[in-house]
């Protein structure tokens, strides 16, 4: 059985999203910053169908991080921005972020309250749409994975209720040099788990840390 992993960019003070979201600037105030580290990497640009590239210890820790990804689970925050909560025909961005050719190319459950058909992306990405909980759909990732990991992507809820379910093996965060000064943060209250550090890997740019969360 494969692992249940996170793999996550949060700031020095523990956010992954700035404050005051909205459709336009769906991680808040300085949010997008979280993610400059890895923009320009190779990696990142031939998971998103683009040419070219920084390589080097960046990209290769954030290729790794997909590298034996079976499955992939998601907030529908995550998904759409979460500005649409009720029900998918009022939702302002009801296919997503990524266009018709998403970078997941694994089935991705995307928890939600509100049910809809699966949608089939380009490239080996489907969208399934969960309405039972964060454990039916681990149950549906463990089987759509047959035996390869399974990230739980985000966003922070969608973390926190893997936490609290007892199932997530490793977390690495990515840590940006960088004050949010409020925002989403990453873990919740009532959360106490004891993490190994397992790998410390900086740069310039970014400070990768990946924990082991013992049991």
């Amino acid at each position: 059985m494969g692992k249940v992993v996170v793999d996550i960019s949060m700031s020095l003070d523990g956010f992954v999203a700035g404050p005051d979201p909205r459709l336009e600037d769906p991680l808040g105030r300085g949010g997008e910053r979280l993610h400059e580290w890895a923009l320009g990497l190779e990696s990142f640009r031939t998971r998103h169908g683009r040419e070219g590239g920084e390589r080097g210890t960046d990209s290769d820790v954030l290729a790794e991080a997909s590298e034996h990804i079976g499955a992939t689970i998601m907030g529908r925050r995550m998904f759409s921005g979460g500005f649409g909560p009720g029900p998918w025909e009022d939702d302002p961005n009801p296919d997503g972020w990524w266009g018709e050719e998403p970078p997941f190319r694994v089935p991705v459950f995307v928890l939600t309250h509100h049910a809809r058909e699966t949608v089939e992306m380009r490239g080996g990405t489907s969208f399934i749409f969960v309405t039972d909980g964060f454990e039916s759909a681990l149950e549906e990732a463990r089987a759509a994975a047959e035996g390869q990991d399974i990230s739980v992507a985000g966003g922070a809820e969608a973390v926190q209720e893997a936490l609290a379910a007892g199932c997530v093996d490793e977390i690495q965060v990515h840590i940006a040099p960088l004050l949010l000064g409020g925002g989403t943060p990453l873990f919740g209250d009532g959360q106490l788990k004891q993490l190994e550090p397992i790998r410390v890997i900086d740069s310039p740019a970014v400070t990768h840390v990946k924990y082991r969360v013992r049991t």
